[in-house]
C-alpha cells in the first residue's frame, strides 16, 4: 500500500498518509491512458474546417476557351480543381470529431495516470490550500516552499476563487475540481498537487 506525505503550505510535512491501492496503486495501462487523451483530443475539436467544392466556388458559367485549335488541354469550366481558385476536391468538411470511450476504459486510464503520478515521486498532497484574497504571491509562495519548479494540476475539492485566480497567471499552474480532473491535464502536467479532503473526495467517486 503506498503512503506519502502531507505537508502544509510552508510546506513541511505534518503526517503520513496511506493512500487507496484501489487508485493510486494499480497497474498501469499505457494503451488505455493513450486511449483517453486520444479521445479527449478528439472531442475537443470543433470540427468547423470547410472547403469550397467545384460546386460551391464563384465563376466558371463559361467554357473558358474553345474545346479545339488552341493546343491546351480540354476545359469546361474554372471551377474545376485543377483551376487556380477551382474547386477543392475531397476537401474537409465540417463534422463532429466526437466519440464516446467504455467506462471501464476511462475509469483504468484515471487511476493509471494517478498511480503514475505516485510511482514518479510526482504526487504531493496538502492538508489545506486556502488564501484570505485573490494574490499571485500566496500561490507563488506555496508552490516554491513545496519545491514546485515545474508545471503543476492543483485539485480542490470545491469551487474556490481564491486559489483559482491567485493560480491563473502562473505560467504552468492549471486548477481543477475532484469532479474535473481528467487522464490529459494530469498526465500533461508534471506534478500533481492534491488537497486532503480533495484526495477523501477522490477515493470515494473513482473507487
Amino acid at each position: 500500500m503506498a503512503k506519502v506525505n502531507v505537508y502544509n503550505m510552508e510546506g513541511k510535512v505534518v503526517e503520513e498518509l496511506e493512500l487507496n491501492p484501489a487508485i493510486f496503486d494499480v497497474e498501469v495501462n499505457v494503451h488505455c491512458m493513450h486511449a483517453a487523451v486520444v479521445n479527449q483530443l478528439a472531442n475537443k475539436r470543433q470540427g468547423t474546417h470547410s472547403t469550397l467544392t467545384k460546386s460551391e466556388v464563384s465563376g466558371g458559367g463559361k467554357k473558358p476557351y474553345k474545346q479545339k485549335g488552341t493546343g491546351h488541354a480540354r476545359q469546361g469550366s474554372t471551377r474545376s480543381a485543377q483551376w487556380i481558385h477551382g474547386g477543392i476536391v475531397f476537401g474537409p468538411k465540417p463534422r463532429d470529431y466526437s466519440y464516446t470511450l467504455p467506462k471501464q476504459v476511462k475509469r483504468l486510464a484515471l487511476k493509471s495516470s494517478l498511480t503514475s503520478k505516485v510511482i514518479d515521486s510526482n504526487f504531493i498532497v496538502l492538508d489545506t490550500l486556502a488564501f484570505d484574497s485573490i494574490k499571485t504571491k500566496n500561490m507563488v509562495k506555496v508552490l516554491g516552499n513545496l519545491n514546485v519548479e515545474d508545471s503543476a494540476l492543483v485539485v480542490l475539492p470545491e469551487k474556490d476563487l481564491n486559489v483559482v485566480k491567485s493560480a491563473s497567471n502562473i505560467a504552468g499552474i492549471s486548477t481543477a475540481y475532484v469532479n474535473t480532473i481528467n487522464v490529459y491535464d494530469i498526465l500533461r502536467h508534471t506534478k500533481l498537487i492534491v488537497t486532503k479532503e480533495a484526495l477523501e473526495k477522490i477515493s470515494e467517486v473513482y473507487a
